[in-house]
């Protein structure tokens, strides 16, 4: 593959990386918000409203946001009944016809998170609780997230085609190993 094919393709996962590791902090946050509100709950007898929905808000940043990152490290879900017994080639050939389904989905997604994410943040949106935080950072990051999937996706996509074909590319695994090419 080309030299810009090849660093796109590097640059997008390792953007994904980058956004991955820093989404995951959230998981920090999460316990020390969910810790504070036991104690506060069980040891001083006061509740507060604001922590659980604020966990939830995260988490769903959390979803959201890790879907690129988990692509780049071939961390999805994958039904290996037939795929895992198939040859490299082959199996580059079936996720080539599989990602369509992938492609219509997540374009689907992008599309209609940009609409909800527009209208959320034209609003003010909030999510008219006691605590009323707003939530149009929450569906902000739908969108956000979904194109960095989809853009990990099409990273994929072109990987898949290099192995399908027998075509010269760097991974974005050989940047660590002073650029060797498969």
């Amino acid at each position: 593959m080309g030299v810009m094919i090849a660093a796109f393709m590097r640059g997008i996962t390792r953007l994904n990386d980058v956004v991955g590791r820093w989404i995951a902090l959230l998981v920090f946050a999460m316990f020390a918000f969910l810790l504070l509100e036991v104690g506060f709950r069980y040891l001083f007898n006061s509740p507060t409203v604001w922590t659980n929905e604020l966990t939830q808000m995260l988490f769903g940043i959390y979803a959201v946001m890790s879907g690129g990152y988990i692509m780049a490290h071939r961390g999805h879900v994958n039904v290996d009944l037939v795929h895992s017994h198939l040859a490299p080639r082959k199996r580059a050939v079936l996720d080539i016809v599989t990602s369509t389904v992938f492609f219509i989905f997540t374009l689907a997604l992008l599309w209609f998170g940009i609409d909800m994410a527009t209208e959320s943040m034209s609003s003010w949106e909030t999510s008219y609780s006691a605590w009323n935080p707003p939530i149009w950072p929450v569906k902000l990051a739908i969108p956000i997230g979904t194109a960095l999937l989809v853009l990990q996706g099409l990273v994929k996509l072109l990987e898949d085609i290099a192995v399908a074909f027998n075509l010269d590319y760097h991974t974005p695994e050989d940047t660590d190993s002073e650029g060797e090419q498969l």
